[in-house]
């Protein structure tokens, strides 16, 4: 994979941008048409009054510029700005502590990730592995592929959802629960994509009966989205967009429109996209797109 882009860090005296966050000219409107510089004043005065500070924890700016967020003086700037909340309340003070295992800090309305102790991965499961830490049975499962990785992880991990053993694709991988909670329960309806290998041709109707829903033995179902990637003798290539979880799903929905599944994999949970991580590897999920994931859960 191509490394990421390093992170650009702002002078003293700059405003450093955080990815994701929305940004207002000195002088314009914000998007509620009140003059930007009284937005801060007004969440100033709606916000609770919290006090956030730890004697015993780490400066918020330290805590800041080890996350990644900028250099250490830029995240001085920011806090000064007035653009950093821990816990719900505006932090403007230099002095404050946090404790980084146990404070929620957002820059800017992006979620900050501080514990470094918790692990986010992406793993793309290759077909005929089981979705389990461990298998009685012998079988390949996802962790054997974990413990042939360099510096291989002691702590356990949860895997988000699950992959039945023939569909390979993309699985999230953490020791946070909390996240693993959210992203895995029906109320919060992150979407997973799915490209389904079925026989061909297939009809021009398929779409729009399964986005109008169908019947399943367990109840209804229907697909957020639906297209078709690629069309050729013998065989079609579907995209679909869902935010069910039930087992099967894909497949099932699938063979009751009369087009059993010949190979499918899934491409993408909410903001996660497996994009060009081969088979049997993983990636660290870091910065603007864990953020991205925290927003989709809820978090």
């Amino acid at each position: 994979m191509t490394p990421p882009k390093p992170r650009k860090t702002a002078h003293r005296g700059q405003t450093p941008k955080v990815p994701g966050a929305r940004t207002t000219a000195r002088g314009g409107r914000d998007r509620t048409g009140a003059p930007a510089g009284s937005r801060p004043l007004q969440r100033a005065l709606q916000e609770p009054q919290v006090d956030v500070h730890d004697p015993d924890g780490v400066r918020l700016q330290k805590v800041l510029a080890q996350a990644g967020v900028a250099s250490r003086r830029a995240c001085e700037d920011l806090i000064e700005a007035g653009r950093v909340q821990v816990d719900g309340a505006t932090v403007r003070e230099l002095g404050v502590r946090i404790d980084p295992k146990k404070s929620v800090v957002f820059v800017d309305g992006v979620r900050i990730q501080l514990d470094q102790s918790l692990i986010y991965l992406a793993l793309n499961k290759p077909p005929g592995v089981v979705t389990t830490m461990s298998d009685p049975e012998g079988r390949p499962c996802i962790g054997d592929i974990l413990s042939q990785r360099p510096n291989a992880l002691e702590e356990r991990l949860f895997h988000v959802g699950r992959l039945d053993t023939a569909t390979e694709g993309l699985l999230i991988l953490t020791n946070d629960g909390d996240l693993t909670h959210r992203l895995t329960h029906p109320s919060h309806e992150v979407p997973k994509t799915y490209l389904a290998e079925v026989a061909g041709p297939v009809s021009k109707d398929i779409g729009k009966k399964l986005r109008s829903g169908i019947e399943l033995e367990d109840g209804p179902v229907k697909v957020d989205s639906f297209r078709m990637v690629d069309s050729r003798p013998g065989k079609a290539l579907l995209e679909i967009t869902l935010h069910e979880g039930r087992n099967h799903i894909v497949r099932r929905m699938l063979a009751e429109v009369g087009y059993p599944v010949l190979q499918l994999c899934r491409t993408q949970i909410g903001p996660v996209q497996m994009g060009g991580l081969r088979s049997g590897r993983t990636r660290a999920i870091h910065g603007e797109e864990l953020s991205k994931l925290f927003e989709a859960a809820g978090l």
